[in-house]
Parts: structure tokens; sequence; C-alpha cells
């Protein structure tokens, strides 16, 4: 038995096709077959039925398939031990980034961590934060980028800033002419938001009144920051974005950002990850690189008083 058979097994139980996870595991398919064939005849069982379509894990190929996980994962936690001992940021670091974040932070860091530190490999999912919080007690993934708090046992979370919420009202809009809004200036029967499952969703609606949403739905929900904005600008109401997000957008649409009245809602980005994890050295760099970057931009602390505008808008002409 190799570690590199028990690889090749969670491949094909993660894409249920052995030509896929050959793929994906970067060698050719008779070579991952064959091997998962040896490991097969060794235990005397079958882990995966081949005679289905997509392939089914066995019942005992189950249990073989969380064996390995967990056998994967402590020899990880080994070179992990050795690395950190020597002070090494090397090797491949899974990060899981939830898809309101991704876009506009990931981009702002990316470059510079791994020009300051050639020898490691970061490597970027966007996942929603139940899957994130699912990879790292699994150990899929290393850390996380995610809105917090979350209260989940077994993580650690480590802020990294304070984003505040805008407004981006489009002209002919009741709200247009108001240089900045408040929390009940919001109606949830014109206001347009991510779909389910989008924590940020969460954060729009505990600044509604939703006590008569029933009776009040609340239009196109969507599946991205992008869509809602073009949704707005076409007539269907308006949004509210984080404010990293409204930032990248074009000079002639931050006309349309508005930002809210003191206290100014703001949402909660922290890193997660394992409480047993030994990659204390990475935690810190991936900190100060994050923090470097936004400081002046955005808040980092949760007592700095949030009065001013984070969103550099344009004057009006």
């Amino acid at each position: 038995m190799t570690l590199v058979q028990l690889q090749y097994v969670l491949a094909v139980a993660e894409h249920k096709n052995f030509t896929i996870a050959a793929d994906k595991s970067f060698v050719t398919q008779p070579t991952l077959s064959m091997q998962i064939q040896k490991l097969e005849k060794e235990l005397n069982i079958d882990i995966f039925d081949r005679t289905s379509h997509p392939i089914k894990i066995t019942q005992i190929g189950e249990k073989i398939v969380a064996q390995a996980k967990t056998i994967l994962m402590e020899a990880n936690r080994m070179k992990h031990l050795v690395n950190e001992e020597k002070g090494l940021l090397e090797g491949d670091f899974i990060i899981g980034v939830i898809p309101t974040v991704l876009p506009s932070l990931v981009p702002l860091f990316y470059k510079t961590f791994q020009k300051n530190n050639p020898k490691s490999n970061l490597i970027i999912k966007e996942l929603q934060t139940d899957k994130i919080i699912k990879g790292i007690k699994d150990g899929s993934l290393d850390f996380g980028i995610v809105v917090s708090p979350l209260f989940e046992d077994q993580l650690v979370e480590k802020p990294l800033y304070y984003e505040p919420l805008v407004a981006y009202i489009p002209k002919g809009h009741r709200l247009a002419d108001k240089e900045r809004i408040i929390e009940n200036d919001l109606d949830t029967s014109d206001l347009l938001i991510l779909q389910e499952g989008h924590c940020f969703r969460n954060n729009v609606l505990a600044l509604c009144d939703t006590s008569n949403l029933k009776n009040r739905p609340i239009k196109l929900d969507s599946g991205s920051f992008e869509a809602l904005v073009k949704l707005s600008n076409d007539g269907f109401g308006m949004t509210l974005l984080p404010a990293l997000v409204a930032d990248d957008l074009p000079a002639e649409l931050k006309h349309n950002v508005k930002n809210f009245e003191s206290p100014v809602p703001t949402r909660e980005v922290s890193l997660i990850f394992h409480q047993s994890q030994l990659r204390d050295s990475f935690e810190k760099e991936l900190i100060n690189t994050i923090q470097s970057i936004l400081r002046g931009k955005i808040f980092l602390e949760k007592d700095q008083k949030i009065d001013a505008n984070m969103v550099s808008l344009p004057k009006n002409k």
C-alpha cells in the first residue's frame, strides 16, 4: 500500500470517473487504474463498483476512502511539521474562498504573496462556506477565507478586515438624490440580492425589515454582484455591495454608489483553519500580506469608528 495509491482512490471517489481522476492526478488512466487494482488486490476487496455510471463506491470502499483521507492528512502534517521547524514556506497551500470575497480580495494579494514566497504554491478554490468548513475538517483544505463569526467546533478564526457595505442606486431610483442612506431606506420590494446559499444575502437581509417579506418579495435573486449591478442599471431596483467590490466598479458606475450614514453596516472577513494545523508561519505571512495591502483602504480592527467614505466616489459634475 502506498500514499500514491490512496491519492488515486480519493481522486476517483471525488470525480466518480477514472479518466477525469487520472487527468486531475496528472497520470494516464491505465496507470491510475492499475495502482487502484493493486491496492484492491492487496486488501482483497472492491473499492469501486465499476458496473455503474457514474462509478459508485462500495460499502467497504466508503470506509477505505474515509481512512485514506485520514492517512494522507496525517502524512501531510508530518511534512508541515518539518517545514515549520525549519522555518520554510514551501509546498502547496490550499485555500477555500467564498464567492463574494474571492474576486475582490485574491487579485490584491496573490502575486505579492507568491513573489515574496517563491517556494510556496497557493491553490485557491472558490467554495461556499459550508464546503469550506467541511474541507478544513476533513483535511482537503488547509485554510479558508469566509465571513465570520462561524462558531464552529475545531476551527480557529482570525479576522482579516471589516468591510463596509455600500448601496448601488441607479439614476431614477427613489433614493438616487440622497447623498447617504440609512438602513430604514431599504425596502425589500425593490432590493436585488444574491441567491440562497451566499452568506452576503443574509448580511443584507439582516439590515431589512423582513416582517412582511412574504408579501413583498425580493426581486430577481442573482448569483453574482456583476449581474446585480447590471440588473440595477436596467431598472429592476437597487442592490448592496461590499466596499471592495464597489471599489472595482468602472468610474462611470461609481456615481451610483452611496455610503451609509454612521453606524455603517460591515461584514467581518476572517482566515479560518483547523485548531490542529501546523502551518503557523504560513498563517502569519498570509495575514500580514493581506492586511499590509488593505491598510488604509479598509478597516483592519473591529473597534475603529466607521464614519468615513470607504469607496472613492467621483465627484458629481
